[in-house]
């Protein structure tokens, strides 16, 4: 007798099989048929369909425990993001570009950001989201305590450091909105840590 139930993961869907249990994880079989595709080196309707059959015949012949990773995928989140990334790319770029041919030295300095989300899902998206924008840098991540240590280049103005921490928590709110668990943005949706953050 079996029985197919959806798993704790919104991707994957559990079936029963006797006293046993197989898993059937969806971006797990989209991959393997991906790979499947590669093999054969042409897209067809047969290679999409033996693909699939492959990959759910793998599933069930070798199981996996389910694992939910905390992460969902709300598109209008996700729009949200990478218009945000593209707009703070082009923003910081222009910034650098200023201090580079500005006169004077730049002292730069190193910024401790608390987060406010702690799945270490959302904490690592979070951290390369902020290094992927010029001038943002990450050079420590602590899982510990879910705190990034931010670089600024230019430390001298109290205005830089704090809109670097500003950007890190926008940051950290619109990935929780694109990949985050209902938890994970309602954790995001809080006020900022409060107390001193010293470079």
């Amino acid at each position: 007798m079996s029985d197919l139930f959806r798993d704790r993961s919104p991707y994957s869907w559990s079936l029963r099989v006797g006293s046993g249990r197989r898993v059937l994880d969806l971006p797990l079989i989209a991959w393997l048929t991906v790979i499947w595709i590669l093999l054969w080196g042409t897209l067809s309707w047969a290679n999409l369909v033996n693909g699939v059959i492959v990959a759910v015949c793998l599933c069930l012949a070798f199981p996996l425990p389910a694992v939910d990773l905390g992460l969902r995928l709300r598109p209008l989140g996700i729009l949200r993001l990478a218009a945000y990334l593209l707009y703070d790319m082009f923003s910081s770029s222009v910034q650098v570009t200023r201090q580079i041919f500005a006169k004077g030295p730049h002292h730069a300095a190193v910024v401790a950001v608390p987060l406010r989300v702690r799945s270490d899902l959302m904490l690592t998206a979070t951290a390369v989201a902020v290094s992927n924008v010029p001038g943002g840098s990450v050079i420590e991540v602590r899982r510990s305590t879910a705190t990034l240590f931010v670089h600024v280049l230019d430390a001298d103005d109290p205005g830089e450091i704090e809109s670097a921490q500003r950007s890190a928590w926008r940051m950290e709110e619109l990935v929780a909105r694109a990949f985050g668990t209902a938890e994970d943005i309602a954790h995001a949706a809080q006020p900022v840590p409060e107390g001193d953050v010293s470079p």
